[in-house]
């Protein structure tokens, strides 16, 4: 079997999906299905709408096209705020988007008026996170001018937190949104359909809370995938944490001194290595590097540790493994490790447990492997 692949357990993410799915509704809240770190991949898209998540979120458009002519029948959403250049594919691919730019908001309407369509808006407002938002003073005058186009229809909003300033959701900013919220339907006598909290950081915020407030959505990828909550990475109960496991091979397996020897100057990135002296040891190179994945992210399964990588080699100290070439090395993945690896096409990705529904088209080295 390839090496480097990505081995991916339909039924495990079907299990975590859904159980986080009944979790939340259990509350009043509802789920997108982030598919961004999975590069939409129609077999984990299935996975997910055949868990009850029948509305996906993907920051890449090109992700929302290979879902849609994978056939998989779902609600898509734009998670990225969309440039001007993006404005017409969005309207095209794209059920909803999450927007922060109104010259960008106008373009969607321009556009969608032309095609005589709807595109729904879901406005982001900053609460502290400092990535995409627009500031809370200026929200109600963004959501007039959205009210007031043709073509777009403001669906909702939305804040985003613990991504770029790992600002924690909770209290404070959680009833900010839902403030917000309430001030737009009284101003404007709307109901939102989706007011949107956060995303897998937002577990211990809705597990300690007493009120969710107007908080009625929740955009959901890592907890999903890893069946972890994304503050502190702790493990969610009843869900899975191995649903995705990344194979490499080795290629080769030698005792080596443990220090390079000669003059030392900056390895193939800019930096200048240190190495300590630990003697003569039992080192194995394995066929993926840092061009595949973020090898820090890669945490081995067996009694070994990685001591560096390259482009397009991983290094290791086998201490009492024997590492014979040709052996296959498993490693478990955290969400950057997962992410790059699920985006590299030079990782093959093996899905366990075919999913239900029929793709018309799916990409070819993403063959569906029955397994155990």
């Amino acid at each position: 079997m390839m090496t480097p692949r990505i081995e991916i357990d339909l039924k495990k993410i079907s299990h975590n999906a859904q159980n986080l799915r009944e979790l939340y509704a259990a509350r009043g809240i509802g789920l997108f299905g982030v598919t961004k770190a999975v590069c939409g991949n129609p077999a984990v898209a299935g996975a997910l709408v055949d868990a009850g998540i029948d509305t996906l979120a993907d920051s890449r458009v090109q992700n929302i096209v290979r879902m849609r002519q994978a056939g998989i029948e779902a609600n898509f959403v734009l998670l990225r705020s969309p440039g001007p250049s993006q404005a017409e594919s969005v309207v095209r691919e794209a059920d909803i988007s999450l927007n922060s730019e109104l010259s960008v908001v106008d373009l969607l309407s321009a556009i969608s008026t032309e095609k005589h369509t709807i595109h729904k808006i879901i406005l982001m407002v900053e609460l502290g996170d400092l990535r995409e938002g627009l500031m809370p003073t200026e929200l109600l005058r963004a959501a007039e001018r959205v009210q007031r186009k043709n073509g777009v229809l403001l669906a909702g909003i939305g804040t985003n937190l613990a991504c770029f300033g790992g600002v924690t959701p909770g209290k404070e900013n959680i009833e900010r949104l839902s403030s917000l919220a309430c001030e737009i339907e009284d101003k404007f006598g709307v109901k939102l359909e989706y007011v949107s909290g956060g995303n897998s950081a937002n577990y211990d915020w809705f597990t300690s809370t007493e009120d969710v407030g107007r908080v009625n959505n929740l955009r959901l990828g890592e907890s999903i995938y890893l069946g972890r909550e994304t503050l502190r990475r702790r493990p969610i109960p009843g869900l899975f944490t191995d649903a995705f496991k990344l194979v490499a091979e080795v290629i080769e397996s030698k005792v080596k001194p443990s220090k390079p020897y000669g003059e030392i100057c900056q390895d193939a990135f800019g930096n200048v290595p240190k190495f300590r002296d630990r003697g003569p040891m039992n080192r194995a190179l394995l066929g993926i590097g840092l061009q595949d994945v973020v090898v820090k992210g890669l945490t081995p399964r067996l009694d070994i540790e990685v001591i560096g990588a390259s482009s397009d080699h991983i290094i290791v100290d086998a201490r009492e493994e024997e590492l014979e070439v040709g052996k296959e090395i498993e490693f478990e993945l955290n969400y950057g490790a997962l992410l790059s690896a699920m985006t590299s096409p030079y990782v093959e990705k093996k899905t366990i447990d075919q999913p239900t529904f029929n793709m018309k088209n799916p990409c070819p080295r993403e063959r569906n492997l029955h397994g155990n």
